[in-house]
């Protein structure tokens, strides 16, 4: 579905990229894990074209495209509501852009039942918490109808409570509404608990240097002995990086 090749970033002296591959596969949920500042913002900028590569291939489908722009929906960390719109006409941004209001609205309604917002609709988001504004940004980003789905650390501005609770919903992104997930994280449970492919990257350039394959159905639990021996396992690769001298 999605394949970058030989992906290049430099700020100055600094090169973040170097010559990056990356694969996913369609259906999967994708995590890269890493510390803050390895690169992993910068690849979701080159990839949606915020900022221009140096050099590389995004390919898509098998063609290749200058950026994903019109492929993908994203959903940063934050929520970026406009504060002065309801939440159900924040909701509704996507449709409108692009024209596609024909049942919009019903389809809007149903998603903020689904996600446990009903009844909220018409509140400004300074009216509601952090999490249900982050419930309002999943409802935007499913209202913009694409296969493909970025999540730049959604989750991480949030209690670890309402954190835990928003992790199932990102999980029916794929198993309800049959996405294809590419999520950047620093909380290696966090990846472990939703993700069938986890890369480990180190910085400077930012290369993988481990991937692991899930095969544990769904929902997981963070106490699951596999899971356990796996998070100490990337713990200790990325304890290893910075130990060696990687500027994290």
């Amino acid at each position: 579905m999605l394949d970058v090749l030989n992906l290049t970033k430099s700020f100055g002296d600094l090169t973040v990229l170097d010559g990056f591959d990356l694969t996913l596969k369609k259906g999967r949920f994708m995590t890269l894990v890493g510390a803050s500042g390895c690169g992993k913002s910068t690849l979701f900028d080159v990839l949606t074209g915020v900022i221009q590569r140096d050099a590389g291939d995004i390919m898509w489908m098998g063609q290749e495209i200058p950026n994903l722009g019109k492929k993908a929906a994203y959903m940063q960390q934050k929520d970026l509501l406009l504060p002065w719109l309801s939440l159900i006409d924040n909701a509704l941004l996507p449709a409108r852009i692009s024209k596609r209001d024909n049942n919009a609205r019903e389809k809007a309604l149903l998603l903020f039942n689904r996600l446990g917002i009903s009844g909220f609709e018409d509140y400004l988001p300074r009216k509601v918490s952090g999490g249900m504004r982050q419930r309002c940004a999943l409802v935007r980003t499913l209202m913009f109808e694409h296969d493909l789905v970025l999540l730049d650390e959604p989750l991480s501005a949030l209690d670890a409570i309402t954190r835990r609770s928003l992790q199932s919903l990102l999980l029916l992104l794929q198993s309800e509404f049959n996405k294809t997930i590419l999520m950047i994280t620093h909380d290696v449970e966090e990846a472990l608990l939703l993700a069938d492919d986890v890369l480990v990257l180190r910085a400077f350039p930012m290369t993988v240097c481990e991937t692991f394959v899930l095969d544990t159905p769904k929902p997981r639990r963070g106490n699951n002995p596999g899971i356990l021996k796996t998070k100490e396992h990337i713990l200790q690769i990325l304890e290893n990086e910075q130990t060696n001298g990687t500027p994290y």
